[in-house]
This record gives structure tokens, sequence and C-alpha cells, in this order.
């Protein structure tokens, strides 16, 4: 089975720039939902993509992307299921996974995530690749159930496990197994079309991102569904690409590191240009990605644009 997108990188990327650019009015966004098993769907549009459980015990998501799309959300997964949304698990802290928190939260749903995105959404967050402070979250926009290692929620006929992954592309992320319907969410653990994002403010770094990408390849089988946080629906194949262009990076940016070249010289000897080509033209750009790596490498735990910025971000 090959579930790897058919629509080309480009357009690839075009797609997942458009989900995560909070910009965008939700009413220019197309909700897409596929039928993954008897009881997994997956809706895509506006922010990250989410994952539903509908069945017998009621529904339940992963992620609830921007919070001027929640009401659109909502009715694509009425599509699915006319039962409230019981359930919510957040992959991680950023507004395109937990908008629409508050929301839910209020509708009666329990929110669900790792203790670090709780201690993230409490307190306001300087991003300085973005350039901007996120200030502290609404009450009911919290997590009220939080875990440390791993949480499995026994609904709509299977155990589903929500596995922590340490400093990837932050300090909060899990990434969510569905084990008898064969479909693995990953979170922005992995972007599946386009360069990942990796949000050193918030602990991220290239060794977690590897290291939760291989916690994913185990879980993962032939035939498992495995849902990015953004860009195409794809399958084991396409997650074992992703990671060994990762740890192909990330051995050339320490191998540069090792001779001695200063940040400016590793981006100028462009440790990415293989790739370039086809994921370096949307959200994250080369020179960033390369940044992120040597940053991580290097025990930066920022971002620090290049002089000849002028900005942190495109």
């Amino acid at each position: 089975m090959n579930l790897r997108p058919i629509t080309g990188a480009a357009l690839a990327a075009l797609l997942t720039l458009a989900s995560i650019d909070p910009a965008r009015s939700a009413d220019d966004v197309e909700y897409r939902t596929t039928t993954l098993s008897d009881t997994v769907s997956l809706v895509q549009a506006s922010g990250g993509n989410v994952a539903v459980s509908a069945g017998q015990d009621g529904v339940f998501i992963i992620d609830d992307q921007y919070k001027p799309s929640i009401d659109r959300l909502l009715a694509a997964i009425g599509e699915i299921s006319a039962a409230p949304v019981r359930f919510v698990i957040n992959t991680h802290y950023h507004a395109d996974h937990v908008g629409g928190n508050e929301a839910v939260g209020e509708g009666g749903a329990v929110i669900i995530a790792h203790d670090n995105i709780r201690k993230r959404m409490s307190a306001a967050q300087f991003n300085h690749f973005m350039g901007r402070e996120t200030p502290a979250w609404p009450e009911a926009a919290l997590p009220v159930v939080t875990f440390n290692d791993r949480v499995t929620l026994h609904l709509n006929g299977e155990p589903v496990t929500a596995y922590h992954v340490p400093r990837g592309h932050t300090d909060g992320d899990s990434i969510i197994h569905f084990p008898q319907s064969n479909v693995l969410h990953m979170g922005d653990i992995f972007f599946n079309g386009l360069y990942p994002y990796i949000d050193l403010d918030a602990g991220g770094t290239i060794q977690g991102m590897i290291g939760a990408v291989e916690l994913g390849l185990e879980l993962a089988d032939a035939e498992t569904r495995v849902i990015p946080g953004h860009g195409p629906l794809t399958d084991r194949a396409g997650l074992q690409a992703y990671h060994a262009m990762l740890v192909e990076i990330r051995d050339r940016v320490q191998a540069l590191i090792d001779q001695g070249m200063t940040r400016e010289e590793v981006v100028a000897a462009r440790p990415t240009a293989q790739w370039d080509e086809a994921l370096g033209n949307a959200f994250i750009k080369p020179d960033k990605l390369a940044i992120f790596v040597y940053n991580s490498l290097t025990g930066v735990a920022r971002f620090t644009p290049l002089e000849s910025d002028g900005t942190t971000t495109e």
C-alpha cells in the first residue's frame, strides 16, 4: 500500500502552507474528511490535521486547530457523528492545534495533554522565530488532565495511547497511536511535504525530532496510516523517508560544526540543498532549518537569525 502524496511535493507544500497560515479566514478553507477505519477519520483544513474517533462511546479528537475556525471544524466533525466531543488530546501547545480548546471544553469535552502543554499555555510565551509573544490562554482552554510519559483512552473499541516524545518539535509533544485502527498521528513531529519547524524557544531540538520519528517507526507497520501535523496523509515508508532526511541533515551539520565552521558558514554550505527544491519553498526556508539544526547541536535554546536577515522569519 502506498499512501504517499501523488499530487507532487510543490502542491503538497502549497496546501500545507495554507493550513498553517493564521491570517487566512476560516471561510476561505475547504474542510476535507478521509475515513481511515471503522471508527477513525482525518479532518484537514485550517491548522493542524485532526484525527476523529467516533463510535459506540462517542467522539474524541486529536487537536482542534485555530480558534476562529472551531465552528467549521465542529461542523465537519458533525458530519462524521452527531455525538458531542467527549475528549480532546492536544499533541502540543501551538495555537493551530489548541485554538479550539476553549470552545470544545466549554461544550463539555475533557482536554488532555502533556504536563508541559498546560505549563506553557498557562503563561505568556515569547517566540524568537516568530518575533512575538503569545499571551497566556484563558482557563477554559487549558488541559484539565495532564500526563508525564503516556496516557491511554479506552474508547470506541480500542486502546488509544498518547506517547510523550521529549524535546522534539517542542518539549510537550505527543504522538498518538490507534493500534487496532492502525493509525498513527504524529503531530508536528512530522511535516509532510515541507521542511519541519523546530521550536527552539519551546524546548524543541533536531535530536528529539529524530527520536520521536523513530518511536513512530517502531509503532507503525507497512499498512499504517500516518497522519502528519501538516501535509497529506502518508504511510510508514513516507515517515521513513522523512527520518532519513532529518538524520542526513543533522549529520551534515554536525560534520560542518566539527570542522570548526560558524553558524553563518554552515548555512552558506547549504546542508539541505538535496531537498530544497522539493521542500524548501513553503513555511520553513532552507536557511532557517539549517539554523534550527545548528542551534540544536550547539545547545542554543532559541532561534537566532543571521545578521543579514534583518528579520526573524520570512
